[in-house]
């Protein structure tokens, strides 16, 4: 009887054994399923990913980062059998981990769904942008040297300007077609630019005249041409249309009302700055940092000052923003900000005088993104009753206490741009913007979210994308001899007294200002005289016996070490940079 049981048992048993093994084996193909659908998944969800960033970017290669969540559906895992509920502790997990499948295969489709809708809206959030369909402001007229080329790089496309035999401005590609030399380095030859090379040389339409060593009876290939970008000339300012497959839209020119008001006038300086242009552009439209950073540089900077700001914005479009700011507690907000593609921003105001006239006044900054932690500013300030006050101050004067306010600045806007390269992350995850003065800081960093995917790179408010290409640092010429063959800077070069430098006042503004440079040129001519004349004037002093005679002559001789030291003292001013108190 027991031997029967014991028979029976395993009998009675055996469908519960089956049914058991069943539930084990159907679980390790579901499981087996399950892992194939996850990977499935899993790899449309990284195509997404790459697809997402594609949009965002625009470029292959990208290590941008998306932060989007995985979300999981409750209740979709099925109930276990009642029969398995007391199944060994292996048999329990195992369901368990086919259940944790299962709702990854879900989760993992529903974020195929999201990341696609993600995709679509970012799609939407981008507006059609090219930056090379733009005018690049390069330099100012009255600037621009006449009888030599002058070498300038918009996003670090290296260009070159120069007068023609008729007069007329032109820009070429800085590269001669031969060996690729740099044309900026040339000189002007019977009004044709002749590359320093070989000699070759080119006229105003970019074709080659000249090559003096080609073969008698021999033609001038037809590829051997510069290549030639649009140039309009408005309002003072030179500008070049970069892109060669399409004519350029005068629609797209900028156009400052204000300074063609009856009455208005300006004064203009150029500045090369040692950081990325969507930087300058930033502390540009910063006013909030002008009474800390800038205390006591003017009348009108003091720390005291500083206070919260109210800020309205009044349009956003494709092509850039513009609103209305002021003090906070103030009942109007008399000021205007304006940006406007690819690089311009202005502040404008209307005072209506005491006879009840209205006066109108504008700072106006073209910001031309020269390259990779490199930019140059058309700095221009400017009323219609501006002439008033000019005529009390001397434009080099002016223009050294800009110099002074751009170097103040200098410290804090290069380690800015070190630190958005080196992190390569968003700036929404970086700064700390406040509404009460940093608002127009979010606004343009938010336009580059829009247009960005059109640029070469750019730090935006939740995207960045930085060049593919590291940017090439050149080495400074050397000696007295290359010094001053250079034409970097076009005119100016001191032999090897200034390193080129973006950081040092000379080549920052100097060379760039045909005032300041001239009156340091007269400034080390009357050193030079002042130090001459005084050695002569001491000299004669010392072999006069007559004390009236040696009295007068040693006067004379302090009074020209004296200008001497006052032109060395001139010279300083020009090219020294601002060093603040504590850092001395």
């Amino acid at each position: 009887m027991e031997r029967s049981t014991h028979s029976f048992l395993p009998i009675c048993l055996a469908p519960l054994h089956l049914q058991i093994s069943k539930s084990f084996f159907s679980s390790a193909k579901a499981a087996q399923a399950s892992a194939k659908e996850v990977t499935t998944a899993t790899a449309r969800a990284s195509h997404l990913h790459r697809r997402k960033w594609e949009v965002i970017s625009g470029l292959s290669g990208s290590n941008l980062m998306i932060r989007k969540g995985l979300g999981h559906r409750r209740g979709d895992e099925t109930e276990t059998p009642s029969c398995c509920a007391t199944s060994s502790p292996s048999q329990t997990r195992h369901s368990s981990r086919r259940g944790k499948i299962f709702r990854r295969v879900v989760a993992d489709r529903g974020t195929e769904e999201a990341l696609i809708q993600d995709v679509a809206k970012e799609k939407e959030d981008k507006v059609e942008y090219n930056w090379e369909e733009e005018w690049y402001p390069m330099y100012l007229t009255a600037e621009m040297p006449t009888n030599s080329p002058l070498g300038l790089t918009v996003f670090d496309r290296s260009l070159v300007l120069f007068y023609d035999g008729q007069g007329k401005i032109n820009c070429f590609e800085d590269q001669c077609p031969h060996r690729l030399a740099k044309l900026s380095e040339g000189q002007i030859m019977d009004g044709n630019l002749e590359c320093l090379y070989h000699g070759w040389q080119f006229d105003g339409s970019g074709t080659c005249v000249k090559i003096p060593q080609l073969a008698p009876g021999a033609k001038i290939p037809k590829t051997a041409c510069a290549r030639k970008y649009e140039v309009r000339e408005s309002q003072g300012v030179i500008w070049v249309w970069l892109s060669r497959k399409t004519p350029g839209d005068p629609k797209k020119l900028p156009w400052f009302e204000h300074f063609a008001r009856e009455g208005f006038v300006d004064i203009s300086s150029i500045h090369e700055l040692p950081y990325d242009y969507s930087i300058l552009l930033e502390n540009l439209m910063d006013p909030a940092h002008i009474p800390i950073s800038h205390d006591r540089t003017d009348i009108s900077a003091k720390r005291e000052n500083a206070k919260a700001l109210v800020f309205e914005v009044t349009e956003r479009t494709s092509r850039g923003f513009a609103g209305k700011w002021g003090e906070i507690g103030s009942p109007t907000l008399p000021n205007t900000t304006r940006f406007e593609a690819p690089c311009c921003l202005r502040n404008d105001k209307e005072i209506v005088d005491k006879d009840g006239k209205t006066q109108y006044y504008s700072a106006l900054f073209l910001c031309r993104p020269a390259g990779q932690g490199k930019s140059m500013l058309v700095l221009r300030f400017g009323g219609t009753d501006f002439g008033k006050q000019l005529r009390w101050f001397p434009s080099w004067l002016i223009h050294k206490n800009n110099n002074t306010v751009f170097e103040q600045d200098m410290g804090f806007l290069s380690s800015q741009n070190e630190t958005l390269v080196r992190k390569n992350v968003a700036t929404k995850d970086l700064y700390l913007n406040l509404k009460s003065s940093d608002t127009w800081v979010t606004e343009y960093r938010k336009w580059l979210d829009l247009t960005g995917h059109g640029m070469p790179y750019y730090f935006g408010h939740r995207s960045v994308s930085q060049s593919p290409n590291l940017a090439i640092a050149e080495a400074a010429p050397a000696g007295l001899v290359a010094a001053t063959a250079s034409s970097y800077p076009a005119k100016g070069s001191f032999g090897a007294m200034f390193a080129r430098d973006p950081t040092n006042r000379y080549f920052r503004h100097v060379v760039h200002c045909k005032s300041c440079l001239g009156l340091l040129n007269r400034f080390k001519k009357f050193q030079k005289i002042g130090v001459v004349l005084g050695a002569l004037s001491t000299g004669v002093a010392i072999t006069l016996s007559t004390v009236a005679w040696r009295a007068t002559f040693v006067i004379l001789a302090l009074l020209m070490f004296a200008g001497a030291y006052a032109c060395t003292r001139g010279v300083a001013a020009l090219t020294q940079n601002f060093v603040r108190v504590h850092r001395r």
